[in-house]
């Protein structure tokens, strides 16, 4: 997890942004408070961490601002704290993709799983969009020829096979695999096709 995560609080309610704050802050994680959704969006600067947001507070909804932070490519973890009342409207929210949501008066612990949850959830994110641009990056090295090279040796095809197929030597493979390797940072068969499947995941 990022020591440079921020969970970012916001509530219109004094009271309950800073319990909610100092809770957090308890366990020693970084807090940054918002009025309102407004104010947020106003000041968010695409850091990592999660957000803990009211689904009620005058101006923008909680779940006006989970759409507009849609628009703007903004994907931490949203965890919804909300009333009885509003717990249909909070599971509106799960479903267009919120993180989480719980009751107020909600139960401490409760609340610091959730964001222990979900700055975990954002790591995790952010290290797999890391690898996938760098595998992006090592398959755009890679020339036409060690890109059919690599598609035949993910599927188990010896280097015999691959030259036939190619209608090239068996020497001449042997260059384009080597190289083919190197390029992908693979030591082995298996770690090759581990980075291929990652590749065709997405």
């Amino acid at each position: 997890m990022s020591s440079d995560a921020v969970v970012f609080v916001v509530d219109d309610d004094e009271a309950v942004r800073q319990s909610t704050a100092w809770l957090i802050e308890s366990i020693g994680l970084k807090v940054t408070t918002f009025t309102s959704a407004d104010e947020f969006l106003e000041n968010f600067n695409h850091q990592q961490g999660c957000i803990v947001m009211d689904v009620r507070m005058p101006g923008m909804s909680g779940l006006e601002a989970q759409e507009e932070m849609k628009n703007r490519g903004i994907t931490l973890p949203l965890i919804f704290i909300t009333g009885h009342g509003d717990v249909p409207m909070a599971v509106r929210a799960l479903k267009r993709g919120a993180f989480d949501f719980i009751e107020k008066p909600f139960n401490d612990q409760l609340l610091l799983d959730s964001v222990q949850r979900g700055l975990k959830h954002n790591s995790e994110a952010m290290e797999s969009l890391i690898r996938n641009k760098s595998i992006d990056k090592r398959i755009s090295a890679l020339t036409p020829r060690e890109k059919e090279v690599m598609m035949r040796v993910t599927e188990g095809k010896p280097n015999k096979v691959i030259a036939h197929e190619l209608s090239v030597s068996i020497k001449t493979i042997e260059v384009h695999r080597a190289r083919m390797m190197e390029k992908m940072e693979a030591g082995s068969v298996a770690e090759l096709v581990k980075i291929s499947l990652l590749s065709s995941q997405r």
